[in-house]
């Protein structure tokens, strides 16, 4: 037997498979499902082989899963950003999306695909930070080692998963994408081991499959893979980024009742220079009120922006008036309203 399906057979074999069950090996090709292949007789194969109830409760996992979010990590895997042959465009997005849950963007990197470096960057920051995201680095090719660095790093197998799998094939076949060639599902080729790597996934078997396989999006097969937790595996390509990340928020929003928060803009044609001291002054007075004062230039336009974020909206309008004095701005509710204003077009 080639070596590709002896890999597949120790995924879907054995008594030590949490994946598979026996009704759904219909999705997979018929040599997975032949006299040959002992797929264990599972009707779910988590409920069978519950982790003990004393490891769940010292689970770092089940822990960094249920806590309350207040933190945040980005990590953008992929030699084609460091090359600048492609744009990262997916940190800023995670940025205003953190913004507008009200979650702290703590740190953003970027690093190459490169097992260690992935190894020690998910750890550090799965350990500092409540919510981390990685981008990239889950595709069929030889240097998409995401998935199988991440498991590494928390001492997981990779396995396949068979729903994953069974999206991936209905969804698929109903939508080819333009110019990529079928796939014969039932027939071993290269074509088709490299769609499995984007399949096979970190798992642990002391957590439910519910808890670590996440399918945002109805219409899409690409599951966000959560790992240790709080470590939320995502696709490089933005526009499946977006929309994943975006279709989290029902996931994320329970725990974060009681941290919305409120921002003000104040639009001003003074250089930073200039409104530097009287910023400096200002935060140090409103700081230990919970507002954060930010200064944002805004290259080769006559405006910069300044803004006040805290949790107190009526605070933050009581704010207002002395703040577009000491810039001699104006409020604007979105950055760059202004650029046309009269005088300045």
């Amino acid at each position: 037997m080639s070596q590709f399906f002896a890999r597949v057979l120790r995924h879907v074999s054995g008594p030590t498979s949490p994946l598979l069950r026996t009704s759904a090996t219909s999705h997979l090709p018929a040599i997975f499902t032949g006299a040959n292949c002992a797929v264990s007789n599972f009707a779910n194969t988590f409920a069978v082989r519950p982790a003990s109830p004393v490891m769940a409760a010292f689970s770092v996992a089940a822990s960094n899963n249920s806590k309350p979010i207040h933190t945040a990590a980005c990590l953008i895997i992929g030699d084609e950003v460091l090359g600048g042959k492609t744009k990262d465009t997916n940190s800023a997005y995670v940025a205003k999306w953190c913004f507008s849950l009200g979650i702290s963007l703590k740190r953003v990197e970027v690093i190459e695909d490169d097992e260690g470096q992935i190894i020690e960057a998910v750890q550090r920051m799965s350990d500092r930070y409540d919510f981390v995201v990685t981008s990239g680095g889950i595709g069929p090719t030889h240097d998409d080692i995401t998935y199988p660095s991440i498991a590494k790093a928390f001492g997981l197998e990779v396995k396949l998963y068979d729903e994953a799998y069974r999206r991936m094939r209905e969804i698929t076949t109903k939508r080819p994408r333009p110019n990529q060639p079928l796939v014969d599902w039932d027939v071993d080729s290269p074509a088709l081991r490299a769609r499995l790597r984007m399949v096979e996934l970190p798992t642990d078997l002391a957590i439910p499959p519910e808890k670590q396989f996440l399918f945002p999006c109805e219409d899409l097969w690409v599951p966000v893979s959560v790992v240790n937790g709080n470590v939320h595996i995502l696709p490089g390509v933005p526009r499946l980024f977006e929309a994943l990340l975006d279709n989290l928020k029902p996931v994320i929003l329970p725990r974060l009742e009681g941290r919305e928060i409120a921002r003000v803009l104040i639009s001003t044609p003074l250089p930073e220079s200039m409104v530097a001291p009287y910023l400096t002054e200002l935060a140090a007075k409103v700081g230990p009120m919970g507002v954060k004062v930010g200064s944002y230039p805004r290259w080769e336009k006559k405006r910069n922006t300044v803004t006040l974020v805290g949790k107190d909206q009526t605070l933050l309008e009581s704010l207002v008036a002395e703040v577009e004095q000491g810039v001699q701005g104006r409020r604007i509710m979105v950055e760059g309203e202004d650029d046309e204003s009269e005088g300045e077009a």
